[in-house]
């Protein structure tokens, strides 16, 4: 299974990316990770970055897109990955597809986990509560939700036009949440099952 998990920041993306990842036996890929990671292991794309960063700025696409092309050439990620934080933007989106296709590992499905902003700032503020994390500020989260739906929502569209994206509604209990996203995909406990997504039935949207 090749997928693309999308959602805002505080949708649950990544601890529901985490569940798959045990369900479907891929690895799954978190660019941030994956960044951090080629820095510390001072690999020559990870030099890059580190000399970008350091300047203060942005890693640029084509130094991204260079590590996860060195991240799914690894045997891990030989029949499938889910790709978690990649792509944000469209033209990411589409530097994605050209990459898959040229590797010979096109996206089986696309989810965007749906959870109202208000729902979002609320969770992230109980956690900024508990633990402080400067990024769980709730102004902190508005203005990211704000960057989210200028850049990333519209990668969905992207998406939905290829016929590839399933939307899941991510409100509810974590087990609630990933039973939705097994059925979305096709995938039980017991067997998984693959299907093209396009033949799915659409999750309900909030």
């Amino acid at each position: 299974m090749r997928l693309v998990l999308l959602g805002a920041p505080g949708s649950g993306k990544g601890t529901q990316a985490a569940r798959l990842k045990a369900e479907l036996g891929v690895p799954h890929i978190s660019t941030g990770d994956m960044l951090r990671a080629a820095v510390a292991a001072g690999t020559p794309l990870g030099l890059q970055a580190k000399a970008v960063m350091v300047a203060g700025q942005l890693v640029s696409d084509d130094i991204l897109l260079g590590m996860l092309e060195e991240r799914l050439a690894r045997p891990d990620a030989a029949h499938g990955f889910i790709l978690d934080g990649y792509p944000r933007n469209l033209a990411q989106a589409s530097a994605l597809d050209q990459l898959l296709r040229r590797i010979g590992q096109p996206l089986d499905a696309v989810v965007k986990l749906e959870v109202p902003s208000a729902v979002i700032v609320e969770r992230c503020r109980i956690r900024f509560l508990a633990e402080h994390r400067a990024d769980d500020e709730p102004a902190t989260v508005t203005r990211r939700l704000a960057v989210y739906a200028e850049q990333t929502a519209p990668v969905a569209e992207f998406y939905a036009r290829a016929g590839k994206l399933q939307v899941v509604d991510g409100v509810g209990e974590l087990d609630q949440v990933t039973a939705r996203l097994q059925a979305a995909l096709g995938v039980t406990e017991s067997e998984p099952v693959f299907r093209d997504p396009r033949s799915l039935a659409k999750a309900p949207e909030n």
